[in-house]
């Protein structure tokens, strides 16, 4: 069964309990995951003994924000539209991610999912495929020079990917602009102290590896091929993990149907593990399969 079987096979009834957003549980996670980087950036800031080792773990909390923005690209975190956006925009600005562009260009991740034609996401470059793409895809160069060529580029270019509506393109410009006046200020605090660099840039660029690595087991090593139980991995994990990831690693029921809340996947999970494909036990399981296949 792929996954358009599986989606004709569910009653109505139990689709659109499936698909039931709310306010008060996306709030309920959303004030967990904030509660957590606020005491560890309270501490950091106080400079309390051994302030330090807090900042791999609060870059990693930091950068899987990224997990909420995704979330908010199909506004399913919380029932009021704009309660989606507004959370969106804020949790990507750390994350240097333009949120309304990311949206669309999202969006078409979806549509052409795993395609290395179409899909933006591996589109003209593929995958690590040596280890020396491998740790350079590890290290986050990729994503913070590519998402600041993106917000140069929206600011003060033309915003020509075919994927972005072009009844978009002013808003993308103006947020381009607004990111680039909000960086700016950030680069005048330092002229006052080193609170952004502590609090920020540190903590960011050591917790983008492990971003890396969870987002690489999404769909590498999945074939491109249409049917999502198989292009999309599904990978097994802690409860903690899938907290901080908003319940992403159900990837592949995410992908089947990309409207389900955060909070349902699990449920989904259950009804649909049967049919998935492509299941990894962990992370560690994923990264040891994905290594094997490098070439030096």
């Amino acid at each position: 069964m792929d996954h358009r079987a599986f989606i004709a096979s569910l009653d109505p009834a139990q689709k659109e309990t499936l698909h039931i957003r709310s306010n008060a549980k996306g709030l309920r996670h959303l004030a967990g995951h904030i509660g957590i980087l606020v005491l560890m950036a309270a501490y950091i800031a106080g400079q309390l003994p051994y302030w330090g080792l807090l900042l791999l773990p609060y870059g990693i909390v930091m950068v899987f924000l990224f997990t909420l923005a995704h979330e908010c690209t199909h506004a399913t975190p919380f029932a009021n539209p704009r309660l989606n956006d507004l959370v969106g925009h804020l949790v990507s600005l750390p994350l240097l991610l333009p949120f309304t562009w990311f949206r669309y260009f999202h969006l078409a991740h979806h549509k052409w999912t795993n395609d290395p034609e179409r899909d933006p996401e591996i589109a003209h470059h593929g995958r690590p495929q040596t280890w020396r793409s491998y740790l350079i895809y590890l290290s986050g160069w990729g994503y913070w020079a590519g998402n600041g060529a993106v917000i140069w580029g929206n600011a003060f270019g033309r915003v020509e990917a075919p994927y972005l509506p072009w009844r978009k393109h002013a808003a993308m410009h103006r947020e381009a602009r607004i990111m680039l006046v909000g960086y700016g200020l950030i680069a005048l605090s330092f002229l006052f102290g080193d609170a952004a660099l502590w609090l920020w840039i540190v903590p960011a660029m050591l917790g983008q590896p492990f971003l890396r690595l969870y987002l690489l087991a999404e769909h590498g090593l999945c074939p491109p091929v249409a049917d999502m139980f198989e292009n999309t991995r599904t990978t097994l994990t802690n409860r903690m993990l899938r907290s901080l990831a908003w319940n992403m690693p159900f990837h592949a029921e995410h992908h089947a149907l990309p409207l389900v809340p955060f909070h349902a996947l699990p449920d989904l999970h259950q009804q649909m593990s049967a049919h998935l494909k492509s299941v990894s036990n962990g992370y560690g399981e994923f990264s040891a399969d994905y290594i094997r296949d490098l070439t030096p």
